[in-house]
């Protein structure tokens, strides 16, 4: 069988407003003090009338113009009709015919078999809704009753709907690494998919080409609510291989063809049917009487326009040729998000060489931030300071082991004062006896005695033991702290061996 999958995906991204889109209700993320977050709008009690958020619809044009979308001079608000008890008012306020932003793409990169693809998934629009509640279910199997928590009702809720043409999982994985991280360089969303704040429908069917040259669709099955990356690739990967196995139980005779909605059990790792699909028809979709059309000009889109963030896509190329970075360093600092970005650009145009910076802080400034837990912004030492630090090392003031040791002692004394930057390293070289040691006589001084007094060691040298020689190094570094152990190891040998 010649199996192709379509993949679609909606992506559902929570917005950065301070309150909710058609009320002044406080927006953010609050599972402590359920059902707090409300008010009479949000809940949808008679007689209570919404009203736009200008913001929610600032940052949704934003994102729009981001994916490329054309942004509509005019939009509307409509009812979506549904029952559900987290959605209080039975309806939810969406966009129907008349998005604000159609068409559009995004530019993804995902690695198959070991290698790098790259591909260009087109979408089909981007509209702006107002997110449900919240369903707690119990999963202990006791029978306990379901609660619900409406403190999200009412949360500004973009939804981005990709065309049908992404056709593997990891395809799917690196659409949505790639959406989350444009959509946090913007300032859209955080993103934060353990809050809920990204989520993703995947719709999936197979088109198979059989024997006899005909190709057969399978009906599409609607993923709902995936929450995490690995979970969207193993969802799609598992739907791609059940349909598969379905098919060729049925031989494409399917006893119904209409769409499905299933969903996740990330526990046992498979989907499982919840119910039919609902066409557009069921929701019986009309213009909401209670909010006008919107009107978007032209020189408002110009100024958002301009406001945009350069993407975190073309900064991975201007990393890779500006900068000169592999692509896997330019990755891992773009990744880590705006700030680290600019953090980088600050320290590599001071030191001017962009590789030393890159590999500073990949290593030792994420390491720091990681064991911290603290973000970038409020790291202690400002990006001119590691800069200086790092001349040091291109100058050959210090080595590189003693210039982490110099990192250390400042992330544990620098306190804002009168010195500058370059006073509080270059006391701390000369207090601890850091400086590079480049005098040959002096070494040649250390290796002696060290030689001497470690007489067994270098007996076990001499007589093979090539590890030996690590003793000697270290007693030498020991006293000679700025020393290059390179050059120790180079210099023990040749004496050793004359």
């Amino acid at each position: 069988m010649n199996v192709h999958p379509v993949i679609g995906l909606e992506v559902h991204v929570q917005l950065l407003t301070q309150t909710k889109i058609f009320c002044g209700c406080p927006n953010r993320f609050n599972p402590d003090q359920p059902n707090v977050q409300t008010c009479p709008v949000c809940l949808g009690l008679p007689g209570a009338l919404p009203v736009m958020n200008r913001r929610a619809l600032e940052l949704s044009i934003q994102a729009g113009l981001a994916l490329n979308g054309s942004i509509s001079g005019f939009t509307k608000w409509d009812r979506k009709q549904y029952y559900y008890p987290d959605l209080p008012k039975a309806y939810q306020i969406s966009q129907y015919d008349l998005p604000f932003c159609n068409g559009g793409w995004l530019d993804v990169e995902f690695e198959t078999d070991g290698e790098i693809q790259l591909s260009r998934v087109p979408l089909i629009r981007v509209h702006l809704e107002e997110d449900a509640g919240k369903n707690l279910h119990d999963e202990s199997g006791r029978g306990r009753d379901s609660q619900v928590d409406l403190n999200r009702a009412g949360t500004p809720l973009l939804e981005i709907v990709s065309e049908p043409e992404i056709h593997s999982a990891a395809q799917a994985r690196g659409y949505l690494e790639e959406l989350r991280l444009l959509m946090d360089y913007l300032g859209v969303s955080d993103c934060n998919m353990q809050e809920g704040s990204l989520r993703c429908d995947a719709n999936v069917n197979l088109h198979i080409g059989t024997d006899a040259g005909q190709t057969v669709a399978t009906p599409i099955v609607e993923i709902k609510n995936l929450n995490s990356f690995r979970g969207v690739e193993l969802a799609v990967d598992y739907e791609i291989a059940r349909q598969q196995k379905e098919f060729q139980e049925c031989g494409g005779a399917y006893e119904q063809t209409a769409k499905q909605t299933r969903g996740w059990d990330a526990r046992r790792e498979l989907t499982f049917a919840q119910r039919g699909k609902e066409e557009a028809s069921d929701y019986r979709y009309f213009p909401d009487p209670d909010l006008p059309p919107v009107e978007i000009s032209s020189e408002w889109i110009d100024v958002l326009q301009d406001g945009l963030c350069e993407k975190p896509a073309d900064r991975r190329k201007r990393f890779c040729t500006q900068w000169e970075l592999s692509a896997y360093d330019a990755q891992v600092i773009i990744e880590q998000g705006q700030d680290l970005a600019d953090y980088f650009e600050a320290v590599a145009g001071e030191c001017g060489d962009a590789k030393l910076a890159a590999n500073w802080i990949t290593q030792d400034v994420l390491r720091e931030l990681n064991e911290q837990s603290c973000e970038i912004d409020t790291f202690p030492l400002a990006p001119e300071l590691l800069a200086a630090l790092l001349i040091r090392v291109e100058n050959k003031v210090l080595t590189t082991r003693s210039a982490r040791e110099v990192f250390k002692i400042l992330l544990e004394e620098h306190e804002d004062g009168d010195s500058t930057e370059t006073d509080q390293i270059d006391t701390i070289i000369e207090t601890r006896g850091l400086a590079l040691v480049e005098s040959s006589e002096t070494l040649d001084t250390l290796i002696e005695t060290v030689i001497t007094v470690q007489e067994q060691a270098a007996a076990d040298f001499r007589a093979g033991k090539q590890a030996a020689i690590g003793k000697l190094i270290g007693e030498v570094m020991r006293e000679a702290k700025g020393a290059d152990p390179q050059v120790v190891r180079a210099a023990l040998i040749d004496r050793l061996e004359s």
